[in-house]
């Protein structure tokens, strides 16, 4: 039986993708894992792999549609295997026909039907088994008592959410494009009144909104019996406008508007700042031994690509060290947390133009230094060129910042929701330090900083963290066993 290939889900706020190209035909033979399509997101150009391998029997998409995440994009079987007919391919959002034979007054029905039943697929907590959180905002996957990504945790049933409720999830009831268009346009959906049915608000809605209009009416209790949505972490509002006035105009300024990229950071910070109570512990570690051992490993190396980096090695420490405190290895989601027993080091990158990305060392603590600096390097390259894959961004489980190529003495970064914490790095400088024997030497010395939640954890574990972690990069020696 053919099997759909479908729009992956990268990060728990993503919706819908835009196609760029196919990389592969119809008819030609693929893997599971082979990449078969470029997409573009918020934050990337994304390679998309085969979740099924087989004959491509039929693309159900074409370059330049939107199309949400959970809508079949191909299908997959054996050569000549007859696939289901064009209306049950699935549902692009762009209103531009395909090769599906989408026409653009179909399309806009299709579209309003694709977010209906994307929001259906999202009435899930976020803390559930399957679901993965957004990578550069903080990615994560649930795990089982083996520690594999993806499956069920051992944790009661969870009762079943009725359809009024999947709409419902902060309480107001709206489609799913109203709450996109609503975020992107910095919408406060509390202030829309809903015309649809049982006061439902809808596409209309939010774009007909004026500010200053009379504020939406209460949304109507769930009937008895029915169980609302209460998603364990909210999804990220809009980054908020500050009311300064009018834009300013004229010669003497520039007026840029703001990229979704940067508007999805924004958002996100912001929620990380105000709801994560963040708290911080500094270290001053002594790296002469580690940047002398480097430079050791590296003069054994004559292919560039194959050099090990500082960050590498902070890295590597950083998953060493979680393995000895797997509570701040843990993801905050309201009344659970989900303790991860696999470490995925993210790793923050700055873009050429503008914005974060973080890719993920998986396995940091079991990837052999040379083998894990190779990947990461591979990984950056890609990210700066918006050529990530799947696999490059997804499923961090905690995240290193590191600041110290551009000579920053010390900062301190804001978490990634859900995860428990992040690594901030300074720059290693050269100062006079009194040694043991009360004589001054000239040695390198790097201030870190962990910021920590503190729900999931407390000041003195994250004291012990940094102790730890200091020990591993003044003896360093122990990162290559």
């Amino acid at each position: 039986m053919a099997e759909q290939l479908t729009m992956p889900k990268l990060g728990f706020d993503m919706a819908e993708g835009t196609l760029i190209n196919w990389t592969r035909q119809v008819g030609d033979q693929i893997n599971k894992g082979d990449v078969i399509a470029e997409i573009e997101t918020d934050k990337a150009t994304i390679e998309i792999e085969a979740q099924a391998g087989g004959t491509l029997l039929k693309l159900l998409a074409e370059p330049g549609q939107v199309v949400a995440v959970g809508a079949p994009i191909a299908y997959v079987g054996e050569a000549g295997e007859a696939v289901p007919d064009d209306g049950d391919a699935g549902t692009p959002v762009s209103a531009q026909a395909g090769p599906s034979g989408v026409t653009p007054a179909e399309s806009t029905t299709q579209a309003t039907t694709a977010d209906e039943t994307r929001e259906a697929a999202t009435t899930e907590p976020e803390g559930a088994p399957g679901i993965t959180q957004d990578v550069h905002e903080g990615e994560t996957v649930a795990v089982d008592a083996q520690g594999e990504p993806g499956a069920a945790r051992e944790t009661e049933a969870a009762p079943p959410v009725s359809p009024e409720a999947s709409e419902m999830p902060d309480g107001l009831r709206a489609s799913p494009i109203a709450r996109r268009i609503a975020e992107e346009r910095g919408i406060d959906l509390r202030q829309v009144r809903g015309t649809g049915p049982n006061g439902r608000i809808v596409k209309k809605d939010v774009e007909e909104f004026q500010p200053g209009a009379a504020p939406a009416a209460p949304a109507p209790a769930a009937p008895a019996g029915r169980v609302e949505a209460r998603p364990a972490a909210a999804a990220p509002a809009a980054m908020p406008v500050p009311s300064f006035g009018e834009v300013p105009s004229g010669p003497d300024v520039e007026v840029i508007d703001i990229s979704r990229l940067r508007q999805r950071i924004g958002a996100r910070m912001v929620e990380s700042k105000q709801q994560v109570p963040h708290f911080y512990v500094t270290s001053d570690i002594d790296v002469t031994k580690m940047l002398k051992l480097r430079k050791q490993l590296n003069a054994s190396i004559t292919d560039e690509a194959q050099k090990i980096s500082v960050n590498d090695l902070i890295v590597k420490a950083t998953a060493l060290t979680l393995r000895q405190f797997p509570n701040l290895n843990t993801h905050f989601y309201g009344d659970k947390l989900v303790r991860n027993k696999r470490i995925h080091i993210g790793i923050a990158v700055a873009l050429p133009n503008g914005g974060l990305m973080n890719v993920v060392a998986r396995d940091a603590d079991k990837t052999a230094l040379g083998t894990m600096a190779a990947q990461n390097r591979d990984m950056i390259t890609r990210a700066r060129e918006g050529k990530v894959r799947t696999d490059d961004v997804e499923g961090s489980t905690f995240t290193v910042s590191n600041l110290g190529p551009y000579d920053v003495e010390h900062f301190l970064a804001i978490i990634n929701p859900p995860e428990a914490g992040i690594l901030a790095v300074g720059s290693a400088m050269k100062v006079p330090v009194v040694m043991d024997d009360d004589q001054i030497e000239v040695r390198s010395r790097m201030k870190v900083t962990i910021s920590v939640d503190h729900r999931v954890s407390d000041g003195a574990e994250a004291a012990e963290f940094m102790q730890a972690f200091k020990t591993l990069l003044e003896n360093p020696m122990r990162l290559l066993v």
